[in-house]
């Protein structure tokens, strides 16, 4: 086990930048799904299975799935990275209902063209490479 940190470490500082762009996304939804966990599980206090429960148990799987093989440079990791960064365009319309929503719209559309611009750069496609 000695030395796994620091091999880690190595894989983290080799990443391109637009792969670093996404786990930053990644780990900022992984941060708003911790700290929004305790409604799920007051929910699931009055109802052992609740529809925001098993969304939330299969975002929380689907993110921790993507960033896993993001960090081992897994092919299959390219189509769930750019899946997972899909998830901005149903928020953006989502968040155009919301009071002065708009602004929030534009920026969730900003950060999603930025997201897929850094991942179609040709550096990042080739970090993709394992089978």
């Amino acid at each position: 086990m000695r030395g796994t940190i620091e091999r880690m470490w190595e894989v983290i500082k080799a990443m391109p930048p637009g792969v670093l762009v996404f786990m930053g996304y990644a780990l900022l939804v992984l941060s708003i799904l911790g700290i929004s966990m305790g409604r799920v599980v007051d929910e699931a206090i009055s109802a052992p299975i609740s529809f925001i429960g098993v969304v939330w148990m299969a975002l929380l799987a689907y993110l921790i799935f993507t960033m896993t093989l993001v960090l081992q440079k897994k092919q299959a990791a390219y189509g769930l990275s750019l899946g997972l960064t899909s998830l901005l365009l149903p928020l953006a319309a989502i968040l155009l209902f919301a009071p002065a929503g708009w602004i929030l719209s534009i920026a969730a559309i900003v950060l999603f063209v930025l997201l897929v611009w850094s991942l179609r750069r040709p550096r990042s496609r080739a970090w993709f490479s394992e089978p």
